[in-house]
Order: C-alpha cells, then structure tokens, then sequence
C-alpha cells in the first residue's frame, strides 16, 4: 500500500492518487473505490483551505459499474413469504450457543418471529428501505380511506428524503395485522416500533429480521440471484419498485421516484435496468387503437 502516512500532503500528487487507486481496485469494487477517493478529496480540500496545500492535485476517474440488487420474481416473492409464514415460531436448528457465537442472537430470539414475513409484505408494498425497519414507529403511519385506501407514512428524513411516502393497498392490512398483534401485548402506542418492539436495541432488532429473511431465503436455494448478486432485505425494495415498473398501469418514474424517495437515474441505473423486454411482451405488442374519421 502507499506510504500515506510518511507523505505530507504538498508531496501527494496525481501519481499517488493514481498509486492508491490502483491498489484499493486490487480489493475493492469501483463503487468503494470511488467512495475513498470523494474522502480523500475532502481531506485535501482541507489542506488547501488551511494553507497546507497550494492546490488540490487531479484526482483519477473511476468508472463506476453499477451491480443492481437482485430483485425476486413474483413467484419468488411468494414461495419467501410462504415460508416466512410457515416457519414462524419454529426454533432454528443452531443451538443456543453457536447462534450466539457464530450470529450474536441471544437465546431468546432463537425462533423465528411473526414480523419477519410482515416485513416482507410490509416492504414490497411500501417501497421502504431495510433501514426504516427499525426506526419505523406507529406514530409515522396514518391509514387513509377515500377513493383509495392506504397507509401515509411520515419517516424521518433519509438520504435527504423528507416527503412522506404512500403504500399500496395491502400494507394496509399487514399494519391492521400487526397493530392488532402487538396491542395484546400493549406494545402499540405511538411511540412504540413496528417491528419487535420489545426490542429497544433497535440495530439488534435490525439485525435479527436480516438473520431470519436470510434463513428463509437459505431453505429456498434463493441466495443469489440469476446473475450471481447476493441478496438480502434490501433487494425487496428493488422488487417493489421492480413490480411498479413492470405492474403498474401508466405509472411514470418520477412519481415512483418520489413516493421510493429516490431519484428517477438511480430507477434507470439500478432498478429500471434489470426490466427486460419480455417481461413487458404485452406493452411491445400493443397496437395504437386507431380512430375513425367522421363524414
């Protein structure tokens, strides 16, 4: 690696940069070797601002390849939220200890709970990421009912997201489901989660949904995808946007955009991109309805 630390930063040129860039492309993808260089950048700006540095030197492209997240297929999605269902309350078959030393789950999450196929609902019909699972609280969700019924859901801000977000309809019914559960247990005030509420280590919460999902997908041979991607909760969000795409009548991407709290480049490069031709036969087939002229 370079010798960083033994250069002060008026020695640190484009040869470097390229140096270093060369060697965090030998263990990195080109997504993360760009995210170092953004930090580099950064620091030297520093340096140029408290007169450490003359001037920032020319930094390398990086061209970054995108590796979309593989979404599942319809049949997929239901075979994974079957079996989240089925297993629900089954012991998984590690012991105590090694969950707790290979998977730092303590004995008292060692079945599988019911939020994990409610999250799975959950996700695909709200177009929420796996990180708003753990903040996501009832006091964030309203049901409305008019010409559509559906939940408006007020998260905290991500990725410099403010706006609320509307589900379709059948989250509704899983938050009904849910609310009614955890109210036996009078865990469903406003300020009380979602999802395991009982547990108030909420990155632990997090963690325990992401075993059981993986569990799931294990038992299904459904890992990875057709094209090699590992998949993960995440890769529900890719799947509900994925079925909006392909789904959904006359839906234009920047409304989905907006209710994803995304941006219509990262629908094109890492969501629109997996939409193939002939998932979309009918749309490439349809014909113009032609009009009939009047005498």
């Amino acid at each position: 690696m370079p010798r960083w630390g033994q250069q002060s930063p008026a020695n640190i040129d484009h040869a470097a940069l390229l140096s270093f860039t060369q060697y965090l492309s030998k263990c990195f993808s080109s997504t993360t070797v760009s995210q170092y260089l953004i930090i580099v950048r950064k620091v030297l700006t520093l340096a140029v601002a408290v007169g450490t540095l003359d001037k920032l030197p020319e930094f390398p492209k990086i061209r970054v390849q995108t590796t979309p997240r593989g979404a599942f297929t319809p049949t997929e999605y239901w075979r994974i939220i079957r079996t989240a269902r089925k297993l629900q309350g089954t012991r998984h078959p590690d012991s105590d200890t090694a969950l707790r030393r290979n998977y730092r789950l303590r004995a008292s999450e060692n079945t599988m709970p019911p939020d994990v196929a409610w999250a799975i609902g959950f996700m695909v019909n709200s177009f929420i990421r796996p990180s708003d699972l753990k903040t996501l609280k009832h006091r964030h969700i309203e049901v409305v009912r008019n010409d559509n019924t559906y939940l408006r859901l007020t998260l905290p801000e991500t990725k410099s997201h403010g706006r609320p977000i509307v589900t379709l309809q059948p989250a509704v019914r899983i938050y009904q489901q849910m609310s009614k559960h955890y109210a036996a247990k009078k865990l469903a005030a406003p300020d009380d989660y979602l999802f395991l509420p009982h547990l108030r280590d909420r990155h632990y919460a997090h963690w325990v949904l992401a075993f059981y999902f993986n569990w799931v997908l294990a038992k299904l041979g459904l890992k990875l995808g057709p094209h090699g991607q590992e998949r993960s909760l995440y890769s529900l969000r890719h799947s509900s946007i994925t079925f909006r795409l392909l789904y959904g009548q006359g839906i234009d991407l920047l409304t989905l955009a907006r209710n994803a709290r995304t941006s219509v480049e990262v629908i094109n490069n890492h969501y629109a991109s997996t939409v193939t031709g002939e998932q979309n036969i009918a749309l490439l087939q349809s014909r113009r309805t032609r009009q009939s002229s009047t005498s």
